[in-house]
């Protein structure tokens, strides 16, 4: 790995589905090595969609204390891209141009706003380019 990378929700999610063990170790060591390496970025979108589905969606749903040492322990290390008009203005760009969900138009312009050039993410097509900013899948 080198340069930075964003991570999807999706990541965060099969990290503690334990449903997905193939997956959870693949997420598990993909956000250990960026946080590492000091190349890990999200935006509060991917905090916001982790903690509904941890909270509200998951067949085992998280405590309150265990988010919170989720939050803590996961999250905090990483980079995160705040919101900002000028974001809200790309992700309308990228969703006009691309015909992509609103959620994920707005993933890909906290990663270019991030100066990622890695999108790791199951939503979209795996090796399509955003710019500067390449998808990969890493459950392929």
């Amino acid at each position: 790995m080198s340069g930075k990378a964003f991570l999807d929700s999706n990541i965060f999610i099969y990290s503690v589905d334990q449903r997905e063990p193939i997956k959870q170790s693949i997420a598990n060591n993909l956000i250990r090595g960026l946080v590492v390496e000091g190349e890990a970025v999200i935006s509060y979108q991917v905090m916001q969609e982790f903690f509904n589905w941890a909270l509200n969606k998951s067949p085992i749903k998280m405590t309150a204390d265990e988010a919170q040492h989720y939050l803590v322990t996961t999250f905090r290390p990483l980079q995160i891209v705040r919101p900002s008009t000028a974001l809200i203005s790309d992700a309308i760009r990228i969703h006009q141009r691309y015909r992509l969900s609103w959620f994920d138009s707005l993933i890909i312009s906290a990663a270019q706003h991030g100066g990622c050039e890695t999108l790791y993410s199951e939503d979209l097509q795996h090796g399509q380019q955003f710019g500067t900013v390449t998808v990969h899948n890493p459950f392929l």
